[in-house]
């Protein structure tokens, strides 16, 4: 066949989305069958998506779902490579998509979608992955918040947290999303990381150049300060107010953070 009229062309562009010379190239190499044509569109836009499988996607979205009764969360993180892609209506169905899954089915379901990422990664033309997944259920009690943090939405949060108020643990997750935390509590902290921190700060000139009876002491205190205060939750000063940490606030209202999830699209 050697002419394609524009009609079909366009008919094949209105079903699937791809540019017009793809879809023109695809009804040439199929003799204008458009079943055919969208089937190949779609081959092709999957092995497109393979070879940008290694670019960086640090643009996206991160959403999250908590039910009325604060008993189960959800929460998605979806990347891809420009911010107008992460704008996209189709990118943003796809997210809710995933999202949808993964409430439904756990985190694992995420996978179930991945003839339809690929699909969109070569329709939009960038790559496209689900950087992270994670269904919380609340245990004895507890409450399940999350927070996203606007107006980009590239970052967010998930929390599970026994006692306190509502207000609470949405505080909680709007610190997280600020302060991200490694670990909840120091008896969280594998053991050999903090011995490893440990030695890297006896080794410091700082350290070094103090009298060897103060070293072991000022060790400690850099510890608390540089490495605890930073990366263990409960050790961190609070951001509503830094006068506390988030152990004291936590223990105020009789509370306590049993997990968390953060993701971060970074860019």
């Amino acid at each position: 066949m050697t002419g394609i009229s524009a009609a079909l062309v366009k008919e094949l562009r209105d079903q699937t989305g791809a540019p017009m010379m793809d879809c023109k190239r695809a009804l040439l190499d199929t003799n204008g069958d458009l079943e055919a044509a969208k089937r190949l569109l779609r081959e092709r836009g999957m092995a497109s998506a393979e070879k940008r499988a290694g670019r960086a996607t640090t643009e996206g979205k991160v959403g999250y779902r908590v039910a009325e009764d604060g008993k189960r969360g959800t929460i998605v993180a979806v990347g891809c490579e420009t911010e107008p892609v992460s704008n996209n209506d189709e990118f943003l169905a796809y997210a809710k998509n995933v999202l949808e899954a993964v409430e439904a089915d756990g985190p694992d379901a995420a996978e179930r979608l991945d003839e339809e990422r690929k699909a969109l990664s070569g329709k939009l033309g960038e790559n496209i992955v689900i950087a992270g997944a994670a269904r919380f259920q609340a245990v004895n009690g507890a409450r399940i918040d999350g927070y996203s943090h606007p107006p980009a939405n590239k970052l967010g949060v998930l929390v599970q947290v026994r006692g306190g108020s509502p207000d609470l643990s949405r505080k909680l997750a709007m610190h997280i999303a600020a302060s991200s935390p490694q670990w909840i509590g120091r008896e969280d902290v594998p053991e050999d990381v903090v011995t490893s921190e440990r030695e890297i700060f006896a080794n410091t000139d700082e350290v070094q150049s103090k009298p060897e009876q103060a070293r072991e002491k000022i060790v400690e205190g850099m510890l608390n300060k540089r490495f605890f205060a930073e990366r263990v939750l409960n050790d961190q000063p609070w951001i509503h107010d830094t006068g506390k940490t988030v152990g004291q606030a936590l223990s105020e209202e009789g509370a306590e953070v049993l997990e968390f999830e953060r993701f971060a699209l970074a860019g």
